[in-house]
């Protein structure tokens, strides 16, 4: 990861760790770099660069901001207002545009905040461009030949201008009804919007193909963005869909780009369930590209289970839908996600997209002629006990051999009915210790077994 940007883009608390300064340099570096790379092929016009942003009072902020920096430097930017993050990648790809920004902290509280780049492909910026944002943002930029400690403004003509750009979340919106392909009459459904992107897109798909729709959460006041609301907490949805008999329903993240399920029972669906219900359905249909389906070393040890029993294989990445993305696009894989929801469907997406993935579930749902529970019954989770600890040297405690000797008797223990994982933060000083077995006893004790040997052997801080 880089100095500001993670996995997932520049995210901090408002005004604290990540700044309306920082959004403007942000603005006046993208501004001047995809102007100066036309000039470079004889290009003269305006770089085109379309934004987008959820409900969180601070989006505003950071959105004028971006728009100072960007027309400074003579730049074109086209606001798509509110709207989710797979929309601002669908239109930066079929637009022509040099970029997208979208500015969200996805699941995190109203307070903090964050702006996700991404290429005229759709996909996630590359490291090398977010290599240079950051050398701007450090005083220390060097590319085209030279040192730049400081970027040229535009004059007269050449200053950039500001459009509004409503049409394009509309255009997206169109995409999304135009891929279905079933009427969803007759099929009740629920949508918890999270106060977020969604809550003036998603009932329109639905309504649109023909469903019965409700939706909560879909009052944004600029504070109350995923709180206590969406895909992170999921309680709501789950009573709401009992309590009015509805056939499922689909709980978003503050931007979209995640997507978790209730079935008609109150059960949650996992991104993992999601994967196996569409990987199933692909399969049958003999649409399964290379039979694999791509996951992160987080996906429960029931899903490849299950995808064993079906025949389908299956590769692991590290955390992050980016490096789900990247094996997908590089193997040609169609499905692939993670547990918390974020599901991308290489054939109509190139990131995870809340609303696209609640449209695939109903559709299998319509083509089985099925309730969700029974989509997901072959599927099973198995029991996972997940504890932190906090150390003074992750490196140090991984490379420890009475650890390493430890993981490996817990792993010879599991044999095929089990899995455990050790890994590091990549924001804190912490070990991650998991376990999946058949049985949570069985994982609580082969846990706290790692775990103590990490203490005994003075790697753990009190």
């Amino acid at each position: 990861m880089g100095r500001y940007f993670g996995t997932d883009g520049f995210r901090g608390e408002a005004n604290c760790g990540l700044t309306a300064d920082h959004a403007y340099k942000i603005g006046r570096f993208l501004g001047w770099y995809y102007g100066e790379k036309r000039r470079q092929r004889g290009d003269e016009r305006m770089p085109r660069i379309v934004i987008g942003k959820d409900t969180r009072r601070s989006s505003y902020m950071f959105e004028y901001s971006l728009v100072g920096g960007l027309t400074a430097s003579g730049a074109e930017a086209c606001l798509m207002h509110v709207t989710t993050t797979p929309s601002v990648a669908y239109i930066a790809r079929v637009d022509d545009f040099d970029c997208g920004i979208m500015i969200s902290a996805s699941h995190n509280p109203y307070w903090d905040n964050g702006i996700k780049l991404i290429n005229s492909y759709g996909e996630k910026m590359d490291d090398e461009t977010i290599a240079l944002v950051e050398d701007y943002l450090d005083d220390k930029l060097e590319v085209f030949g030279r040192t730049w400690h400081e970027l040229p403004l535009a004059t007269r003509e050449k200053i950039g201008c500001t459009v509004d750009y409503v049409s394009g979340r509309n255009r997206y919106i169109g995409y999304l009804i135009s891929l279905g392909i079933y009427s969803f009459k007759g099929m009740r459904v629920a949508l918890d919007c999270a106060n977020g992107s969604t809550w003036n897109i998603a009932r329109n798909v639905f309504e649109a193909l023909g469903a019965k729709t409700y939706v909560i959460n879909a009052d944004p006041n600029g504070m109350n963005i995923n709180e206590n609301a969406g895909s992170t907490h999921i309680e709501g949805l789950q009573h709401f869909v009992v309590n009015n008999h509805c056939d499922v329903g689909f709980a978003y993240d503050g931007d979209a780009d995640r997507c978790l399920a209730v079935d008609e029972k109150g059960n949650v669906i996992t991104g993992d369930h999601i994967m196996f219900i569409y990987a199933r359905y692909m399969k049958e249909r003999e649409k399964l590209v290379n039979n694999t389906v791509v996951t992160t070393v987080m996906s429960n040890f029931g899903l490849y289970k299950a995808l064993d029993e079906l025949g389908i294989g299956y590769v692991q990445t590290q955390v992050g839908d980016r490096y789900v993305y990247e094996y997908m696009s590089e193997h040609g894989c169609r499905i692939g996600g993670e547990e918390s929801g974020h599901i991308i469907f290489s054939k109509y997406a190139t990131t995870g997209d809340g609303i696209l993935t609640s449209l695939k579930i109903a559709e299998v749902m319509m083509a089985r002629k099925k309730k969700l529970s029974e989509l997901a019954a072959d599927m099973v989770l198995y029991p996972q006990v997940l504890k932190n600890v906090r150390v003074l040297d992750k490196k140090g405690t991984l490379d420890d051999e009475k650890v390493q000797a430890a993981v490996e008797s817990v792993r010879q223990e599991l044999g095929d009915s089990g899995r455990i994982l050790v890994r590091q933060s990549g924001t804190e000083p912490v070990i991650r210790v998991m376990v999946e077995a058949k049985d949570k006893e069985t994982c609580e004790q082969l846990v706290d077994r790692v775990v103590n040997v990490i203490r005994e052997d003075g790697w753990a801080v009190s």
